[in-house]
């Protein structure tokens, strides 16, 4: 410990990214309500140089993203309790706390295939490991469900104008010739942003013709995309959190524990990019439009039988051969979908929520989500926050 009794923590954190700024919150959070922290912390971005104090330093703890096998040594050497926040294939002996991005490839094909998309695609960079699981399971989700994906990869030098305009060029050719609809995931919002830059460039309709999703959440590139840029979110802030709450353990005395801590992302948040019902029969996809918009106004089945001109028998034959469930089934999946987001995200109560998703009764909200998830909504937030 250093000489004073408040401990000393450096936090080699990138503060250029929505992640990185989420994980200084739930930082910030565990010191407000468990114990004050001396933190040193400066604007960063993933590829700033090792702090050249870092080897003379005498603080007490470490939260770092690190980047470089340099700086992964640099902070062995120091001897200082770390924790990583970082996905990596640099070696180095801290434990690891961060997103599971293998559940987040299977959100985001299951964000697809519940629209009734067929076709699919994945926009890759294959420069961090993290990058890669988001790929592979991704993949392996939609060749499951017995379909294949195309791959397009970024170039590594892609940042630079001469060469992003070379990549625009062949991400136009590669995407006019995808069947259509499709969905493709980019691994990241930047990619993200760039698919979206190629669509347009190539006359194609999103999300009709191509629905994209990205990963991250960052709220600059995904609202100034066109269209607005549908994202994976993470929970960026209960990570910061539980870092450095295992932080302070290790500067206890505590034992770095062996296995790594993997959080579920928070879920997509659905913007234009990839909100589209992608089937080919009209009456059908306009009965599933109406249930994405208005199943948390707590419709009946007999709602959208007298918004679309269908049969309740032809309904639910339809719905149950495009989607594999029936209209009752998608009203309560988006409505507790909705739930989830919520239950993650904000301090509302769960009658508050209740009544958000369009039910009556904050019991019987509960008694459906525990059926439909296998846990109650307070074990749900605690678990996501």
């Amino acid at each position: 410990m250093s000489n004073s009794s408040i401990p000393h923590v450096a936090l080699l954190i990138e503060t250029s990214r929505s992640h990185g700024r989420g994980l200084l919150n739930g930082i910030r959070q565990f010191i407000a309500e468990n114990e004050e922290w001396s933190v040193f912390v400066m604007p960063r971005s993933l590829d700033s140089q090792i702090p050249d104090w870092i080897s003379r330093w005498k603080g007490d703890g470490i939260l770092s993203r690190t980047t470089s096998q340099e700086m992964a040594d640099a902070i062995t050497e120091s001897g200082i309790p770390a924790v990583e926040l970082r996905a990596t294939k640099l070696n180095h002996a801290f434990p690891f706390l961060g997103i599971d991005n293998r559940a987040m490839g299977r959100m985001v094909a299951e964000h697809f295939l519940e629209r009734g998309i067929r076709h699919f695609g994945v926009y890759e960079i294959g420069s961090e490991v993290y990058f890669e699981e988001r790929r592979d399971n991704y993949v392996q989700t939609i060749q499951k469900s017995g379909f294949e994906v195309s791959v397009f990869s970024a170039l590594e030098d892609s940042e630079a104008p001469r060469e992003w305009e070379k990549q625009q060029e062949e991400m136009v050719k590669w995407v006019r010739g995808l069947p259509k609809p499709v969905g493709i995931m980019a691994c990241t919002d930047q990619l993200g942003f760039w698919l979206l830059d190629a669509c347009d460039r190539a006359g194609i309709s999103v999300p009709d013709e191509v629905a994209v999703v990205g990963v991250e959440n960052d709220d600059i590139l995904c609202m100034m995309a066109r269209p607005p840029l549908s994202s994976v979110a993470f929970n960026s802030a209960r990570i910061g959190y539980e870092a450095a709450a295992l932080l302070s353990r290790l500067m206890k005395g505590e034992a770095a524990p062996e296995e790594s801590f993997l959080f579920d992302p928070l879920g997509i948040v659905t913007r234009q990019s990839s909100d589209v019902v992608a089937v080919d029969d009209p009456e059908l996809a306009l009965a599933l439009r109406y249930i994405r918009e208005n199943a948390c106004k707590g419709i009946q089945v007999t709602d959208i039988l007298n918004a679309v001109p269908l049969s309740r028998t032809a309904l639910e034959r339809k719905m149950k051969a495009a989607i594999g469930r029936s209209p009752k089934a998608e009203i309560i999946r988006t409505q507790l979908e909705r739930a989830k987001q919520l239950l993650g995200t904000t301090d509302l109560s769960l009658s508050e929520i209740a009544q958000k998703i369009g039910f009556r009764h904050s019991q019987y909200f509960s008694t459906v989500f525990k059926e439909k998830t296998g846990e109650t909504p307070g074990t749900y937030r605690a678990k996501m926050r």
